[in-house]
């Protein structure tokens, strides 16, 4: 037997793949880890190894927080059975929501919404006030602040939605149209000090025990806040910042320019606008679907482009700031060859992008007409796309204005009707 082709094949194997599991893990050291998504991460890690046991995997399913769809997947996998529900309550890291009020405001805001397309205006701007009276979250009324004003054209909306001090779209917008400067709750810390010895902000677990801080009521969050201080925990520090503060001062910091300087403006401001919405910043992120890292990378995602570049690296490399902006910007190239608007390449980055390529072909979206773009902006059904988007094109703006150019918002929702000006899929 000629062995020559098998040992070319198990090569271009080895150089043209990643390996999950390059990494290995000890039962104690995942035992050891607090209950948190980041040691689900890590659980998942363990049950994907060959080498874990089939008693090893039914005790430490018992510990996961969270059972998403990898860890039933790598269980049955290891066991041949179904991974039975968490025992333990899962780990809060949010505030408390009037889920039931809040789903009374989005009833109103659909309602609102579906009464403009059939042109009842005045039903629709009291709907749109019935929803404003029933959300709690700041941006959510701004919302319908904007919504009134559009309908109505009473500018005291537009007064009311520049005295809000959350940054977003609409107090965006509201700027725009009264030629106002933007609100000064933008904050950009300036810190001295590069790094913190007991802080390792690659390490997942350290994020985590940080965040069972932050939601502990008994911590003094403007002291961890200055535990966190340091150029490379900066997002941590921001982190704990607008959280002790209420959220009444968005902060949008700027760390890694070492590794920016080398993009283009215009990119490093959409790398800095999805970094803020994907991760605060925190270079140790974890998602609940094991999204991961500042940008957020799903393994799928990592493993090919890791491909595409002949990389050999393991997962947690992600959470290294400069492997994963590396990444993101390859990813960004790519979308970039047929989406040319921020707001479109946010849908892409978080949705894919055939949900992008499928959305704005449709003859009813992002087309002239009246309330257009914002109409179309506003009845997406994919609701974790639809406010993602308009919060990285904010952020884009925002990021524009601090590394020196001069940017407003206006000029990019304009342009949204235009297919010439911002994508490939309507030419």
């Amino acid at each position: 037997m000629n062995l020559k082709p098998f040992w070319a094949a198990v090569l271009v194997l080895l150089l043209g793949t990643t390996i999950l599991n390059a990494k290995f893990f000890t039962y104690w050291q995942v035992h050891n880890m607090p209950q948190s998504v980041e040691k689900d991460y890590y659980i998942w890690r363990f049950l994907s190894q060959s080498t874990t046991t089939a008693f090893q995997a039914r005790s430490i399913i018992k510990e996961v927080d969270h059972l998403n769809k990898k860890l039933r997947v790598a269980y049955k996998k290891r066991t041949g059975f179904s991974a039975p529900n968490p025992s333990t309550s899962p780990v809060s890291c949010g505030k408390v929501t009037n889920w039931k009020r809040r789903s009374e405001a989005n009833k109103y805001f659909r309602n609102a919404i579906l009464l403009l397309q059939q042109k009842q205006l005045q039903k629709a701007a009291d709907a749109f006030y019935d929803a404003h009276n029933k959300y709690e979250e700041r941006w959510e009324k701004d919302k319908c602040l904007f919504w009134l004003y559009m309908v109505t054209k009473d500018k005291e909306y537009l007064d009311t939605l520049k005295k809000s001090y959350h940054i977003n779209m609409y107090t965006l917008l509201a700027a725009d149209f009264t030629k106002s400067r933007y609100p000064k709750t933008i904050v950009t810390p300036s810190i001295s000090k590069n790094r913190l010895y007991n802080i390792d902000a690659k390490n997942p677990i350290h994020w985590a025990k940080i965040k069972a801080k932050i939601f502990n009521p008994s911590t003094d969050l403007e002291d961890l806040a200055d535990d966190c201080k340091s150029k490379e925990t900066v997002g941590m520090y921001c982190y704990v910042k607008a959280k002790a503060c209420n959220y009444k001062r968005s902060y949008f910091p700027m760390p890694y320019k070492d590794i920016m300087k080398k993009y283009p403006i215009k990119r490093q401001a959409l790398l800095y606008a999805i970094a803020r919405q994907e991760s605060r910043f925190v270079p140790a992120s974890v998602s609940r679907s094991f999204a991961l890292g500042m940008m957020q990378f799903m393994p799928f995602l990592i493993e090919h482009v890791a491909k595409q570049k002949g990389e050999h690296i393991d997962l947690d490399d992600m959470f290294d700031p400069k492997k994963a902006i590396e990444y993101a910007d390859f990813h960004l190239d790519y979308l970039n060859r047929y989406l040319y608007h921020p707001l479109f390449v946010a849908y892409a980055y978080n949705a894919g992008i055939g949900f992008t390529k499928r959305l704005i072909r449709q003859k009813n979206y992002f087309r002239k007409g009246a309330f257009e773009p914002y109409l179309s902006m506003e009845k997406m059904t994919n609701a974790q796309a639809r406010e993602y988007g308009k919060r990285v094109l904010t952020n884009y703006v925002v990021y524009l204005n601090k590394l020196g150019k001069p940017t407003r918002l206006l000029p990019y929702i304009n342009m949204l009707t235009d297919p010439s000006k911002t994508d490939r899929f309507r030419n």
